[in-house]
């Protein structure tokens, strides 16, 4: 069994960044958390999320103050969601943070 784990920034600001965990065995991804995460009023906020927790492949979409909205991927392995969600949030993490703010502004 192989554990990966690290947290990396994402732009040039220090206030958002990108956490990854992920365990394969014998070469298959058997668990992995993907998670978007912004510095926002003096904590570190988790806005959305791809993981395994619940037995399957799945994204959790967080909001400020209502629950959050999971998108599951039938038919998907857990390597294509992992890589699905590490492309996803590279690509647009400053809409999530964006969406995030204006939630929390209602």
């Amino acid at each position: 069994m192989g554990e990966k784990s690290f947290v990396a920034p994402l732009g040039e600001s220090a206030c958002d960044r990108y956490r990854l965990y992920c365990v394969t065995e014998r070469g298959q991804v058997a668990a992995f958390r993907v998670q978007y995460e912004a510095f926002i009023d003096g904590e570190w906020r988790p806005i959305v999320r791809y993981d395994t927790a619940h037995g399957f492949p799945h994204r959790d979409l967080l909001h400020h103050s209502q629950p959050g909205e999971k998108a599951e991927y039938p038919g998907r392995s857990n390597v294509e969601v992992l890589t699905l969600g590490q492309e996803d949030i590279k690509r647009n993490w400053q809409t999530y943070r964006m969406q995030y703010e204006q939630e929390m502004r209602k």
